[in-house]
């Protein structure tokens, strides 16, 4: 059974800090005190992910209550430590030192004042992320989340893969966390935006990784994780939107191939081209079963949320 955190001052929520990490021996003792410093009633937990440096160690020589997940992936660990959480409030960071402790106030501010529920440190407003990150193909990655998320949910989300978040209990408690991976921060931006929680943007000053530190996502594998991630989150929560386009492609290209046969019908009174016929049929029906399933599963979605928003005013009641 995981300890609890320890009681802050009384008029105080309890705050746990968590650091999924795998091999950041390098950083992690500074991430765990700069922390420490900045939140000294808070417990700082680091949930090793297999690292085979001395990052758990390190971790815990600097004061940190250290936690081992062996099912690899950041997902997995964050999906760990939300099981095991009890605190009032959850800072998550990175322990790549790439994220400053300092701004962790500014972060916790709308928390502890009730105005947020997920809070999220914008690494890009300022353009820090870009002066500071080598790595193009991330930014890309970055833009085309919170493109496709302003596509579906017309709502500004300015740095969607941020890795420095805090949220409220109630919040993490009812966040049903799939991703085994990187994948993690964009499950959980379309969650908060799809299920209405408060969300805000707080700008953090960005630095890469210290010399002789390396990131562990790839940026292609990683990368097309995050847009499969992308795509069945959007199955799953828009599914009128995703099979009306999918329907509205299957008609468009059964009119393109049927209206020329339907064109020689009319002057020969002979249907000429069979195949082409048959497979402009077909396009238009399953362009009537993709609007139909969309349809119904729009039916189902729905309903899911309503017993997600009484979930939710349950556990509202609770903390109250």
């Amino acid at each position: 059974m995981a300890p609890k955190v320890h009681e802050a001052a009384a008029d105080m929520p309890s705050i746990a800090v968590v650091i999924p990490c795998f091999n950041e021996a390098i950083t992690v003792g500074k991430v765990c005190d700069d922390f420490r410093r900045e939140l000294p009633t808070a417990t700082v937990f680091v949930y090793d992910n297999n690292s085979t440096d001395d990052t758990a160690s390190i971790a815990r020589d600097h004061g940190a209550v250290v936690r081992f997940e062996p099912r690899q992936g950041k997902g997995n660990a964050m999906r760990q430590a939300f099981r095991e959480f009890d605190a009032d409030i959850l800072v998550m960071v990175d322990g790549d030192d790439t994220y400053p402790a300092e701004s962790v106030h500014e972060l916790l501010a709308p928390v502890l004042a009730g105005q947020a529920d997920l809070v999220m440190g914008d690494r890009l407003t300022n353009q820090s992320y870009s002066s500071e990150n080598k790595r193009y193909f991330h930014s890309f990655g970055n833009d085309l989340v919170k493109h496709m998320i302003r596509l579906l949910y017309r709502q500004q989300i300015n740095d969607a893969m941020t890795g420095y978040r805090v949220m409220t209990n109630t919040f993490v408690k009812c966040f049903p966390l799939l991703s085994d991976g990187f994948e993690i921060e964009v499950e959980m931006d379309i969650e908060a935006i799809d299920k209405h929680w408060r969300v805000m943007e707080v700008p953090v000053e960005y630095r890469d990784r210290p010399e002789g530190s390396f990131s562990k996502l790839s940026t292609v594998r990683d990368g097309a994780k995050v847009v499969s991630t992308i795509l069945g989150l959007f199955k799953n929560y828009k599914p009128l939107f995703v099979f009306s386009l999918v329907s509205l492609v299957c008609f468009v290209l059964g009119l393109v191939l049927g209206i020329p046969v339907i064109g020689d019908f009319l002057r020969t009174g002979l249907v000429g081209r069979i195949p082409t016929a048959l497979l402009a049929a077909v396009l238009c029906l399953s362009g009537l079963l993709a609007v139909s399933s969309g349809l119904i599963l729009d039916t189902i979605v729905r309903a899911n949320r309503k017993q997600y928003e009484l979930t939710v005013l349950q556990r509202y009641k609770r903390v109250i």
